[in-house]
């Protein structure tokens, strides 16, 4: 099902032609400061006439929401902590046609403005990628409201706003039975949020991210145009906005694939000592056909007292074996493990499950087990965060690094990062499990390494502030760059997920042969560069070369 265009509401082209021409005798803004490291929001220029005259301009528009030019700190920050930018104005639209009219007018007004626009959804960013200094933020949590529609039949979807949290989506699909394919780990995020990246979890090696099971798009371009577009319908658009990092439009509406959902899931850990064992069950379960319908890992360094941890959620299979594990300061794997299943399907799981785990190779007397409800297990992160926010951990700088390292590499990696570089266990988790790659579009935006198997190896840590220890800031800061130089100088052939750079020339790197596709698209949907200036890749005003 298609979705009408929408109009623009009491624009012409002698209001912009009158604005333009203020603009450009008023001057451009000041070079805006970029975004560094800082715990210090940077001001915005309020009191300069040109950013009286861009508040003027911003008013003109007739909308179904809002602006505020005030109290926009909330805007400044996301979930890494370390990034704020202060916006000159906040839109918090009730239709699309809010933002397709506001992007219109700052398209309208050229180069004479350096007004940019960042689509900001639950604030989960971790450097600044949906903020803009000086410019404007569109709060999409605004648009989620809006009604989902949730169709039954041979190929099952729903259609969602782009700012819809993809847990309300969960609640709202399972009255009918159905629930999306495929997650990512936190579901207190928005569809355009994770669609701009990939929206990975234990379920990619399967049905593929969350990019891989989308039916349609309504896209708003840096034009201001509202597109609908499928594989079928500007194609280009639609695989390029799918893991484009937000630079070729933003996304207002999602079609999502579904499928039956189960009620129940049997969640399994196991510890591993040895890491080839570890990786070969990896990938051994990721290539079975009638495996687990979830599959992660996590490393674990030097940790002592892991499963007694682990019993207020999970039940050991033989308790005195378990009550006499010692890790021994060792480095220890994890394998995470969940089966599907209904509760009339019982008996057949736990037989389906019994004999995949006779073919693996953990620490027998580490086999931990559990049985929760699907939304319980799918929602699992939330319960952490709940958490941390009563003890005040959950504000504070999370320097996250997310890699995607080749099958080929995951042992050289491991050596080296978890020999010499990690030498204890970091204040956040580790994950580390492989994903197919046949199971991945490669039409979409998205870059991954250059083979069929690679693993997601992602580094959360949380810093303590003011410390000056290894859980500071500026240590695990120094330690991602240490493990990205080594994966340069080593030549591993890793890509970022959740990229951050700030040259051109790295992001040029990045995308490598992609990178001609990459800007060709940007300079068709979005030329002036308006859109998601936190990414640094482009810059208003300047040439896309």
């Amino acid at each position: 099902m298609g979705s009408p265009m929408y109009g623009f509401h009491n624009q012409n082209n002698i209001l912009y032609l009158k604005l333009f021409f203020i603009l450009l005798f008023m001057g451009c803004i000041p070079d805006r400061t970029t975004n560094q490291p800082s715990n210090q929001l940077l001001a915005t220029p309020t009191s300069s006439a040109n950013s009286l005259n861009l508040t003027s301009a911003l008013e003109t528009l007739s909308l179904d929401g809002y602006f505020t030019f005030k109290n926009n700190h909330h805007a400044a920050k996301d979930f890494g902590n370390t990034f704020q930018s202060l916006p000159l104005a906040v839109l918090h639209p009730k239709s699309v046609s809010d933002i397709s009219s506001t992007i219109k007018l700052i398209f309208e007004l050229g180069s004479a403005s350096e007004l940019t626009v960042a689509a900001r959804g639950h604030g989960h960013s971790l450097q600044g990628q949906a903020q803009t200094h000086g410019g404007l933020v569109i709060n999409m949590e605004s648009l989620k409201a809006q009604q989902m529609q949730v169709h039954i039949g041979e190929q099952p979807y729903v259609d969602v706003s782009g700012g819809e949290l993809w847990i309300n989506i969960l609640h709202e699909t399972l009255k009918y039975g159905l629930s999306p394919k495929s997650w990512t780990d936190y579901l207190h995020l928005t569809v355009g949020g994770t669609l701009s990246y990939a929206g990975i979890s234990g379920q990619a090696f399967r049905h593929g991210p969350q990019i891989n099971n989308v039916y349609q798009l309504e896209v708003v371009t840096g034009q201001g145009e509202v597109i609908t577009c499928s594989e079928n319908k500007s194609p280009d658009l639609f695989y390029g906005v799918l893991g484009g990092l937000g630079q070729f439009g933003i996304i207002t509406q999602a079609r999502i694939s579904l499928e039956p959902a189960p009620k129940m899931v049997k969640w399994i850990r196991v510890l591993y000592s040895d890491f080839s064992s570890f990786t070969k069950d990896q990938e051994f379960l990721i290539s079975s056909e009638n495996s687990f319908d979830y599959i992660e890992g996590f490393v674990i360094i030097n940790r002592t007292g892991l499963l007694n941890n682990w019993r207020s959620s999970f039940n050991p299979k033989d308790p005195m074996q378990a009550s006499k594990f010692n890790s021994d300061g060792r480095t220890l794997y994890c394998l995470e493990m969940a089966k599907y299943f209904n509760p009339n399907e019982t008996d057949v799981m736990d037989q389906r499950t019994e004999s995949l785990l006779l073919l693996l190779h953990y620490i027998p007397s580490t086999l931990f087990l559990s049985e929760v409800s699907y939304v319980e297990f799918l929602d699992r992160v939330h319960l952490s965060e709940i958490k941390l926010r009563t003890k005040g951990l959950w504000e504070v700088p999370h320097p996250w690094m997310n890699l995607l390292i080749p099958k080929s590499k995951i042992h050289d990696f491991a050596d080296e990062i978890f020999g010499n570089i990690l030498t204890d266990n970091i204040n956040g988790p580790i994950l580390m499990y492989p994903v197919n790659k046949t199971k991945w579009n490669n039409n979409t935006s998205l870059v991954t390494p250059d083979e069929d198997v690679f693993y997601l190896v992602a580094f959360l840590s949380s810093a303590v502030p003011s410390s000056t220890g290894t859980d500071g800031l500026d240590q695990i800061l120094t330690q991602n760059t240490r493990i990205l130089e080594y994966c340069d100088r080593a030549q591993l052939g890793i890509k970022q997920y959740l990229p951050y750079y700030r040259t051109q020339q790295e992001w040029k790197a990045h995308f490598g042969p992609r990178w001609q596709a990459f800007i060709q698209r940007k300079s068709s949907y979005d030329p002036l560069a308006i859109l998601a200036p936190g990414q640094k890749i482009f810059q208003k005003a300047i040439p896309i070369l």
